[in-house]
């Protein structure tokens, strides 16, 4: 073991928590404006229909542009350390998404406007791909024996926390602006107050040491020199698993509030306001989810867990139809608190599961290209795809397609060996 001081647990949870918490908060802000403005500030000439289907067609740029985040950033975290990627990797994804605020529209670029649109979200892509392994390995690789799945619990916070911030920042739009206001600028505060969001983070990440596990590992041998080619070599399996077992957790997410914001908002008719704080409501069970299955995953093993998640996410999907479809907003506000309570118990587990698939040399890449990969099948084009069936089918082949998301994930898990004792 090495005789380096292990930094205190609450400046392990605050520094891997907040990265992920600034980062999704960015990204989500973008799945709300894809939801409520970019198509017609980007995409104008076009019917309604047309535009909502041109904007979440650049929500997915991003989606592909994760894994390849995810191998770059992890070449470097696996080579000089886990520090110093995390902070260039929140400078990509802030960057980006402060700039996104400032673009001007198709009015003013042309079609210049919608093309760098799409370069700007490849670059939130490229950002959030090396953000999650990094942090993921930072609580995991701090955390003592035992206590792994609580540890990786800290950057599972981030995403309802940044969630809810977002979501939050675009309630308060839609009650202090009338809608010509929002869609002619007010969208785009959200994305320039990340600037401040990512200078805070980079102070409490500039702040972090080298976690012992890497420390030590680059004192017994040296790092390898292509991390990708080791992983792709010796690791494709655990890789190609754990990409499947993350495909529900998208799912789940990205129906339940990209493509169900679109659709409570333009087809049921909801006020925007009143979806978005019924969302509010949802991302809370999201979050009282999240230590609960990190818990039971310590005590269990993570196996267990996504499991019994997976088979009830599977199940869910056939409540999307009568709850969704009701117009109701107490049936609706308790789908979307099911499918993100759902959401919060099969991502949880994964903080802790996706390091423990991989050796320390490739960790970094290995977990970060697990996780994006998924990202590519369970969230890239899913409100693309879930906007596609319910204009062919309805809304119950929405429903089929996040049980058909967890069926995959469900089965993905079962071929996985249970992970919970693995040492790092």
């Amino acid at each position: 073991m090495t005789n380096t001081p292990s930094p205190s647990v609450v400046r392990i949870a605050l520094a891997s928590f907040i990265g992920t918490a600034i980062e999704f908060y960015d990204f989500y802000i973008y799945g709300m404006a894809a939801a409520l403005a970019i198509g017609p500030v980007f995409f104008p000439g076009s019917d309604p229909a047309a535009q909502a289907l041109n904007a979440f067609l650049t929500f997915g740029i991003a989606f592909l542009a994760r894994p390849l985040g995810a191998i770059l950033f992890g070449h470097f975290g696996d080579r000089i350390g886990r520090k110093a990627t995390l902070v260039t990797s929140l400078l990509v994804m802030g960057i980006s998404t402060t700039l996104i605020g400032l673009l001007p529209g198709y009015d003013t670029l042309g079609t210049w406007a919608p093309v760098l649109l799409c370069l700007l979200r490849f670059g939130q892509g490229i950002g959030l791909g090396g953000e999650w392994g990094g942090a993921a390995l930072l609580a995991t690789e701090n955390a003592p024996a035992g206590k792994r799945g609580w540890y990786g619990m800290f950057p599972q916070l981030g995403p309802p926390v940044g969630f809810l911030c977002a979501t939050g920042s675009f309630l308060l739009l839609a009650y202090g602006l009338d809608d010509a206001q929002f869609r002619a600028w007010g969208w785009r505060l959200p994305f320039i107050a990340s600037a401040v969001l990512v200078a805070v983070g980079l102070y409490v990440r500039l702040a972090l040491a080298e976690t012992p596990v890497f420390a030590q590992a680059l004192k017994q041998h040296q790092p390898t020199d292509l991390p990708l080619a080791e992983l792709l070599r010796r690791h494709a399996l655990p890789m190609l698993l754990g990409a499947l077992a993350m495909v529900v957790c998208y799912a789940l997410f990205y129906i339940s509030t990209v493509f169900s914001l679109s659709y409570g908002t333009t087809v049921l008719h909801i006020p925007r306001q009143q979806f978005l704080g019924m969302l509010c409501v949802a991302v809370l069970f999201m979050a009282a989810a999240t230590p609960l299955a990190a818990r039971a995953g310590d005590r269990f093993g993570r196996r267990p867990v996504l499991l019994a998640a997976g088979s009830a996410a599977l199940l869910s999907g056939f409540a999307l139809a009568p709850m969704l479809g009701s117009g109701s907003s107490v049936l609706i506000t308790a789908f979307l608190s099911l499918q993100l309570f759902l959401m919060g118990a099969t991502f949880a587990p994964m903080g802790a599961l996706l390091p423990e698939l991989f050796p320390t040399r490739v960790r970094y890449t290995g977990a970060g290209a697990a996780y994006n990969l998924g990202g590519i099948l369970g969230a890239s084009f899913a409100p693309y795809i879930a906007q596609k069936l319910v204009n062919h089918g309805g809304l119950s082949w929405v429903g089929g397609y996040i049980s058909v998301a967890a069926a995959i994930s469900v089965a993905a898990v079962w071929a996985m060996q249970e992970t919970r004792d693995q040492r790092l």
